[in-house]
């Protein structure tokens, strides 16, 4: 098996050196889409509302990600408080919007994650990381010298800027982005962003770009490539089809997506509106036929865990 992506960086002194530039951005932070330019080493706050230190809301083996992420031990997640996109029907409000969590250092993050290689976990997925790029490099550097050798998951809304994932090139073993809107009118109502699809689209060509399509071991478990992730809304409302034909035609007709059925509405949404309801069978099932039309053919499965 080979190992982990960013442990050839640590020893020849690159990682390090990337966290100095990405700790350097924070005076004016250019990390995210938002450009909100606040001092974070100062103590300022932009759009995510965090300062230099990353805040973790928890963390442990999870088992209701993707099978390639689980295996038999979990996918070893950490949830990383506030979200640089912030969607009116996220369904971890308390984590993303309302922060709920601690500030940890660097070696408090790191120790988070030698504790999950200890207790078996299969890899380290970091869930909403774009707005803390620089704590997650300050804390990959003590992990690694504390003898992390866990695969990095990078686990997110895609609204990233290819300026700062190419701080990650040679970290990110698994890039996974939840590609969610196609349309800039739907993005910019339920996330004010309406150029989401498009900063998605550079986003993913470069997450593609550094980590190619998804490669699994023998045992099934993924170990390095891009898991797209896209969430099925009521009434078609995140643009399955161009999404996925994009997916197809500009990224890679092989790959891996999971195409998800588990929207849920959130207290923000008010009756009446498109999204206060689940979708139905038949929706999913237009959804799941729209990205083999596209030319999709490797999806994400369940397996009953036993």
């Amino acid at each position: 098996m080979s190992h982990p992506a960013f442990l050839d960086l640590t020893a020849s002194g690159e990682l390090e050196a990337r966290t100095g530039q990405a700790l350097a951005r924070l005076g004016a932070c250019d990390l995210c889409p938002r450009l909100c330019r606040a001092d974070r080493l100062g103590g300022e706050f932009g759009f995510c509302a965090t300062g230099r230190q990353a805040k973790l809301a928890s963390a442990g083996p999870h088992f209701g990600e993707e099978d390639v992420l689980v295996g038999r031990r979990g996918s070893g997640t950490i949830f990383v408080a506030s979200c640089n996109l912030g969607c009116d029907f996220c369904q971890n409000a308390e984590i993303s919007r309302e922060r709920v969590g601690r500030e940890v250092t660097a070696s408090e993050w790191a120790q988070v994650m030698l504790e999950l290689q200890a207790r078996g976990c299969h890899n380290i997925n970091i869930v909403t990381p774009s707005h803390v790029v620089p704590a997650l490099l300050e804390a990959l550097c003590v992990a690694a010298r504390g003898g992390l050798r866990l695969p990095i998951v990078y686990n997110t809304s895609a609204y990233d800027l290819p300026e700062t994932l190419r701080l990650l090139a040679g970290v990110i073993d698994i890039y996974m982005p939840d590609f969610k809107f196609w349309d800039p009118q739907v993005s910019g109502r339920y996330a004010g962003a309406p150029d989401y699809a498009e900063r998605a689209r550079e986003a993913l060509r470069e997450m593609h770009r550094q980590t190619g399509d998804l490669v699994l071991d023998a045992e099934g478990l993924a170990r390095r490539g891009l898991l797209a992730r896209h969430l099925v809304l009521p009434e078609g409302l995140a643009g399955t089809r161009p999404v996925c034909e994009f997916l197809a035609r500009e990224i890679s007709h092989d790959t891996y997506i999971n195409v998800m059925d588990q929207y849920q509405p959130a207290r923000d949404i008010p009756a009446g509106d498109p999204l206060a309801r689940r979708i139905t069978r038949d929706e999913y099932a237009a959804a799941v036929e729209q990205a083999r039309e596209a030319g999709l053919h490797r999806f994400a499965e369940r397996r009953p865990l036993v």
